[in-house]
């Protein structure tokens, strides 16, 4: 068993699509990136590289790359998961947590634990999603961003 840690957070600008774990998440914001700014998605991947001590996303997917311009996200999950196989690993569980003091959350979180379980060949109840507030403290209370932790478990095959 190997565990790792991810961390990713994005600023917030209108006429962005806001893009949590694959799910678009009606908002009047959303977040900058050269991909689809997708950070939840992105704090998974750096956790999971983190687990199999493989480096992080920018080290395979840099930002400035035009064939990662505007990627969804889940393509990039999809590549890192190919990868873990490659090493001989497999998921075991993620969990997540979203910081962010707008939008309420609650009714995607269902879709995005569904969304992200699908790429990573596991059960549903084997991802969890969590959503919560800085309470209006630094960049996330001032609604510039959002921020995501995640923490990942794999095994060998």
């Amino acid at each position: 068993m190997r565990t790792g840690i991810g961390y990713d957070c994005h600023r917030l600008a209108p006429e962005r699509k806001l893009v949590l774990g694959g799910v678009h998440v009606p908002f009047d914001k959303g977040l900058i990136g050269w991909s689809d700014a997708d950070a939840l998605t992105h704090a998974v991947i750096d956790s999971l590289l983190g687990a199999a001590a493989l480096g992080d996303i920018g080290t395979y997917f840099p930002p400035g790359d035009p064939v990662y311009k505007d990627i969804s996200s889940l393509k990039l999950l999809e590549e890192v998961v190919k990868m873990l196989k490659d090493k001989g690993y497999q998921v075991v569980n993620v969990d997540s947590t979203v910081i962010a003091e707008q939008p309420r959350l609650r009714e995607y979180i269902d879709q995005m634990r569904a969304r992200l379980a699908g790429v990573l060949n596991v059960e549903t109840q084997q991802v969890s999603v969590k959503a919560g507030t800085a309470n209006l403290l630094g960049f996330v209370g001032r609604e510039e961003g959002m921020a995501v932790i995640a923490v990942s478990t794999i095994t060998s095959e």
